[in-house]
């Protein structure tokens, strides 16, 4: 096995060694990241972020202020750029927008996707002409919001959020809020087949995956603006990003679904994750793991056992798979971001929580005050 594997190492990154940060000195993965338990206004949560890639390509945040919590999980695809981009602006731009109408609403959540997906594209157009595959550059988005007990949730893409909710019997049920944006669901398909008639290759099976235009999976994005306006058609001469013929109209959208749930009593805590981790668990192995170990460290648990599950499939442990540094590690699994919210019925109509203004980027290991601020006296 470690022959194999030397053998990949040295193929694509000669005789480099992996300079290992400081993340998780309790696990002995250098490239696992968590936070253990921290208050929100309606509980407590837990977060754990751990890279595959040589650069890490999911970014995400937690930020909780006094009467609200906020979940961002945006796991990019053709480099970071676009999944910092968002967690630098998106929720200052539901913030700003917020504070405009002086509440939390499925029109503002989408108001403020339209305008990171909008000044995103303005820094490609600043951008492109000293670093061109920017155009090329997207991310999925999966927000979630928990506003004097209801939730938002708004997702673009394929990563996931799942509820775990107690049964008659008091047994854990996972129910899915979300709805991926890929093409290897059938109903996108669909649903692109209606939007394009006139285009019998909007869906392309390309070496046994379906692909928008034979190029991309998700059919919904920040960025990507090479597939949305044709001032940013990228160079034929790159054939991984050409298209066939001009873009006549975008093929892939920037507009969230969007769902709003009046939370119950019988909903015990949310999962935010990348579709990394549902890569290797199902939603109900996901919420019966959160259900039935504690509370503490409860995302780094689910990362690991996502980890344990991708290295049998290779045939490996997964104290070997920990030994694989960043950028070989992702022919093993994708970079994964988890984050478990805690719903404490007790807090969450109330406002004299104790739960900080704090602000919480993945994989980061500092934090500071949230710009929940600017909602106060909202």
């Amino acid at each position: 096995m470690f022959s194999w594997l030397a053998k990949i190492a040295a193929a694509f990154l000669g005789l480099r060694h992996y300079a290992r940060m400081s993340r998780d000195e309790g696990d002995g993965d250098a490239l696992l990241w968590s936070r253990d338990l921290v208050r929100h206004a309606a509980g407590e949560y837990s977060f754990a972020v751990v890279q595959a890639n040589e650069s890490l390509e999911d970014h995400s945040q937690v930020e909780t202020g006094r009467d609200a919590t906020f979940v961002g999980v945006y796991d990019g695809h053709g480099g970071p750029d676009a999944s910092r981009f968002i967690a630098d602006h998106l929720f200052l731009n539901l913030m700003r927008s917020v504070r405009e109408s002086g509440t939390i609403s499925e029109d503002v959540v989408r108001n403020a996707f339209s305008a990171t997906e909008d000044a995103f594209l303005a820094h490609v157009r600043r951008t492109r002409e000293i670093k061109p595959l920017i155009a090329a550059v997207g991310s999925c988005c999966l927000v979630g919001i928990i506003w004097k007990g209801t939730l938002y949730i708004a997702n673009l893409g394929d990563s996931r959020a799942v509820i775990g909710c107690l049964g008659r019997s008091n047994n854990i049920i996972a129910e899915q809020l979300t709805k991926e944006h890929n093409a290897s669901m059938e109903y996108v398909r669909r649903e692109l087949m209606t939007l394009h008639p006139d285009d019998s290759h909007i869906v392309v099976l390309k070496h046994g995956v379906w692909r928008i235009k034979g190029l991309i999976q998700v059919s919904r994005s920040i960025g990507d603006a090479y597939l949305k306006r044709p001032e940013f058609t990228i160079d034929p001469s790159i054939p991984r990003f050409h298209l066939p013929e001009s873009l006549k109209r975008p093929v892939l959208t920037a507009e969230p679904s969007i769902c709003k749930r009046v939370l119950r009593p019988q909903d015990r805590f949310l999962i935010f994750a990348s579709d990394g981790l549902w890569e290797h668990l199902t939603n109900q192995e996901a919420v019966e793991i959160v259900q039935n170990c504690p509370r503490p460290g409860i995302a780094r648990r689910l990362v690991r056992t996502a980890l344990h599950v991708a290295a049998r499939k290779r045939e490996m442990r997964y104290g070997d798979l920990k030994k694989i540094g960043k950028g070989i590690r992702r022919f093993f699994h994708d970079d994964i971001t988890v984050a478990v919210i805690f719903i404490d019925h007790e807090h969450l109509l109330g406002s004299d929580s104790a739960a900080p203004q704090l602000s919480v980027r993945g994989f980061v290991d500092a934090a500071g005050p949230s710009e929940f601020s600017m909602l106060d006296g909202v």
